[in-house]
């Protein structure tokens, strides 16, 4: 019979545990990940510089948000793909391409989205500074 257990806050702080552990993973091992971390600060100075609006920032940090999932699902993946086979095998390298692909989805979309949020910032910024 499956027993099914109690709530327990000590598990929950534990699983937190684990997120953080994962999360750290993720930056100590991907050099890709330092380049979001790059862009993401980079994105976060531009939008205090500029005072973009609130649903700009909610853009802003979705698409900051949907590279790093995707970041992580990609390197969750290739952890397990490497643990199943050391050799190499036409499937588990169409996985890690699929995943490395889901990647470039999200960052290709962040990129587009920070241009048309900050390129009419720059623009008439630039136009103050020059004219």
């Amino acid at each position: 019979m499956n027993k099914i257990s109690s709530f327990s806050f000590a598990a929950r702080i534990r699983s937190f545990s684990y997120a953080f552990t994962g999360l750290a993973i993720l930056i100590k091992s991907q050099h890709n990940t330092w380049i979001h971390l790059l862009a993401t600060t980079l994105a976060i100075s531009c939008g205090l510089f500029f005072q973009i609006d609130s649903i700009e920032w909610c853009l802003v940090i979705l698409a900051i948000l949907a590279v790093f999932v995707s970041e992580a699902l990609n390197t969750a993946i290739e952890f397990l793909c490497n643990a199943v086979s050391s050799t190499p095998h036409p499937l588990i390298q169409k996985s890690k391409d699929v995943a490395a692909g889901a990647v470039l989805i999200s960052a290709i979309g962040a990129i587009i989205i920070g241009l048309i949020i900050f390129l009419p910032y720059f623009k008439a910024y630039l136009w103050l500074c020059f004219n």
